[in-house]
């Protein structure tokens, strides 16, 4: 498999599932100002739409669509039980990947950290984000993780919890939340993504302001 990804974008969250996987994978930087690969080739031929993360299976197939992507490794790796094979507790992990995209990534986050968008825009988002981050913080009280193990859907809403700091959302405000990050932080595979990531996005940030 070969992720295509920029750093600590939501195709973090693939990059988690397959460390927790132990899946053997490369992984293609995206430049999201160009929409160029590394090696200078377009990377809109392979996503028309621009976006990570994208998905290039065993078979050649490029899969696209966070949630769809994130599904897409948990079932070549079974073993990893990142998502349960059947019955409620599967429809319970899509469910809660279902919310993450919905209601937290693009209803949340998007504006906010959108440049393209107008105040009006970003004081709804943040309206919202009170009664979504509440709802999951409530979830959270009694939980270690969103459902009974961790799961695709933990890989996905750390990713985006991530963008509270440049987006000002404060988490000291949502308790349970600030512990499930901490908590998170010290899992080996997020770990290991999370620092990869954000060491490249270091580097890119202090070669935009030497620019």
């Amino acid at each position: 498999m070969d992720l295509y990804f920029s750093p600590l974008a939501c195709s973090l969250a693939t990059r988690i599932a397959l460390y927790e996987a132990g899946a053997e994978a490369g992984f293609l930087r995206v430049d999201n100002r160009t929409k160029t690969l590394e090696d200078g080739s377009d990377y809109l031929a392979v996503n028309p739409m621009g976006q990570v993360p994208a998905l290039r299976t065993g078979a050649g197939d490029i899969v696209t669509q966070n949630p769809v992507v994130l599904l897409t490794v948990a079932e070549a790796y079974p073993a990893a039980g990142l998502i349960a094979k059947e019955g409620l507790a599967r429809t319970r992990v899509l469910e809660w990947m279902n919310f993450i995209t919905s209601e937290l990534h693009k209803l949340v986050f998007t504006p906010l950290l959108d440049s393209t968008s107008n105040d009006g825009a970003r004081k709804y988002s943040r309206e919202k984000a009170v009664k979504v981050l509440g709802r999951v913080d409530e979830h959270l009280k009694t939980r270690e993780f969103l459902v009974d193990r961790f799961s695709i859907a933990d890989a996905y809403l750390f990713t985006v919890l991530n963008w509270g700091r440049a987006t000002g959302i404060d988490y000291a405000e949502y308790p349970a939340i600030a512990a499930y990050r901490e908590r998170l932080l010290k899992r080996p595979s997020v770990a290991k993504a999370f620092g990869e990531e954000f060491a490249l996005y270091q580097a890119e940030q202090a070669k935009k302001a030497a620019a």
